[in-house]
């Protein structure tokens, strides 16, 4: 079996895949993706692939630069999207927005 490139908590699978979500932001630990980058897509909680992607973007942010537009692209408010950023990064303060599109 192939192994993924990247995993989402399976609570986002259904709004990736109706093209909802079309950002991630995430730690410094992936940073590495860049525009043109194909990549597997596999859920968190069990690896199992659900999609492929493409990274069409990139860029930094930090908790106090998410903007509406961020939030848009994550299909949630800004406040529900810093608390989620929060939650899953506690102490952390730079992040990466990857920017993609389904294949």
């Amino acid at each position: 079996m192939q192994p993924n490139d990247i995993t989402f908590f399976q609570r986002f699978q259904d709004d990736i895949l109706a093209g909802r979500k079309t950002i991630t932001i995430r730690d410094a630990s992936e940073a590495h993706f860049k525009v043109g980058d194909i990549l597997r897509v596999g859920r968190f909680e069990d690896e199992e692939y659900f999609c492929t992607i493409e990274v069409t973007d990139t860029s930094t942010v930090t908790l106090e630069t998410l903007t509406e537009k961020h939030a848009q692209q994550e299909n949630m408010t800004r406040e529900e999207l810093k608390r989620v950023i929060a939650e899953i990064y506690p102490h952390q303060t730079q992040f990466y927005v990857i920017e993609f599109k389904c294949l």
